[in-house]
């Protein structure tokens, strides 16, 4: 067997080994809590435990050979993990109870990618609709919809009550923007 066969086998064995679980991508955001709390009500109803994974990337100077030296990746990772952890502990007391096992992972890379990575041998992913992404009146963020094109396994896309009312009253202003400009005079 060649080295990349063993690597390729290796991996499979590492996610075989995890068994069935329902994943969710997890950002601080509003719409990551009504993921993970989609995700223990799933989770609960199957009896399966819940992986929670927060995906954090290198500051963006890692590329500047001086500030190479002052990046300690396994701080980081322990940092993502702390706040990964305390989110979680924060949303589980109003999810079911008593609560499934929830185990907290942290990943460096593109949160689609590591979500799409994490999706293999999965029973279910679970992503929030909109996370800190830039465009917040799209009804699916980039990673919710890559997650939904690409996972191997079933996908949730959780729509959070806060987002839909921001994408309603974002709404409302375009349509008061658009009734403004059809009601000046003409001249």
């Amino acid at each position: 067997m060649t080295d990349e066969g063993k690597r390729i086998a290796a991996v499979e064995d590492e996610e075989e080994a995890r068994g069935p679980r329902v994943v969710v991508g997890i950002d601080y955001s509003t719409g990551a809590r009504a993921a993970l709390l989609f995700a223990l009500h799933d989770a609960a109803r199957r009896g399966l435990p819940v992986e929670a994974i927060v995906v954090y990337r290198p500051p963006d100077y890692w590329m500047d050979f001086y500030a190479v030296s002052s990046y300690h990746p396994e701080k980081a990772r322990a940092a993502a993990l702390h706040h990964g952890q305390a989110f979680v502990d924060r949303v589980i007391p109003d999810g079911p109870q008593p609560p499934p096992e929830v185990r907290v992972r942290a990943a460096m890379g593109m949160a689609a990618d590591v979500l799409i990575a994490e999706s293999h041998g999965a029973d279910l992913l679970v992503v929030g609709s909109r996370g800190h992404g830039g465009f917040a009146s799209m009804l699916l963020g980039s990673v919710s919809m890559q997650c939904a094109l690409h996972a191997s396994c079933p996908v949730t896309v959780v729509h959070s009550p806060e987002a839909h009312r921001e994408r309603l009253h974002r709404r409302r202003d375009r349509n008061d923007h658009a009734g403004h400009r059809e009601q000046a005079p003409a001249r």
